[in-house]
């Protein structure tokens, strides 16, 4: 347990009830233009992707319009997780706990909480989904630039645009899996999802979830007492 757990923004609100600070409003909106943008992409691309989903395109204007849109928001995504990437790495680097708590799964998919090692910000199912995200997003933007008619296609043989296209295809469709994964978490875990609108959560919750990075914002992190009517510092 060091400052290290920590991540700027993060803040511990002592009153009535403990409150943590987990995202700032800066973070919340980079991960929602993430988000959406991938969202966006799925869509666009699975329309693209097979004449039976080619009604997708008209949530795009048509299939023209689909077709012109679709690298320009891979572009906005590879940016915008790029900002993602490097506020969190260092937060969601491999630790020694992460192998404990991956061999304890049976325990975390009933929910058995106290058999699992006390995790820091992250947990090793989280630190899966950000390094699967920051992998496959980078395979999508090489391989999206690579089949880029517009600009680059015309430097490759017809082979290595097929080599390409399948790539792509393939972390596409590995992205979204990942995508599914951690929407489903976000909703499974309670409490999980008011981080990324609130941008805070329970103490109860930090404490069942994340208790080695509660215990360093409690050692290490900024902290706001609070008098017992809630109403400002206590004297």
């Amino acid at each position: 347990m060091t400052k290290a757990d920590i991540d700027r923004g993060d803040r511990l609100h002592v009153g009535r009830e403990v409150v943590v600070d987990r995202y700032t409003k800066w973070a919340r909106v980079n991960h929602w233009i993430t988000a959406i943008s991938l969202i966006l992409l799925a869509l666009s691309g699975l329309a693209l992707f097979h004449p039976s989903l080619y009604w997708l395109t008209a949530l795009f204007g048509g299939g023209q319009w689909t077709r012109a849109i679709h690298p320009w928001i891979g572009v906005v995504l590879f940016v915008s997780f790029a900002g993602l990437f490097i506020r969190f790495f260092r937060l969601n680097l491999p630790r020694r706990e992460d192998a404990q708590w991956a061999a304890h799964i049976g325990d975390v998919l009933k929910g058995d909480e106290e058999k699992l090692p006390e995790v820091g910000k992250y947990n090793a199912g989280q630190k899966f989904v950000f390094w699967a995200m920051s992998i496959l997003i980078t395979i999508l933007i090489v391989s999206g630039l690579a089949v880029w008619e517009r600009y680059f296609s015309q430097y490759l043989t017809v082979p290595q645009l097929r080599v390409a296209m399948l790539v792509h295809s393939m972390a596409a469709v590995a992205i979204i899996c990942v995508w599914i994964i951690h929407v489903y978490a976000a909703f499974w875990v309670e409490g999980t999802l008011r981080a990324m609108t609130r941008g805070n959560v329970s103490g109860g919750w930090a404490w069942r979830h994340h208790r080695k990075w509660l215990r360093a914002l409690a050692t290490y992190g900024k902290r706001d007492d609070q008098s017992p009517d809630g109403r400002g510092p206590a004297t």
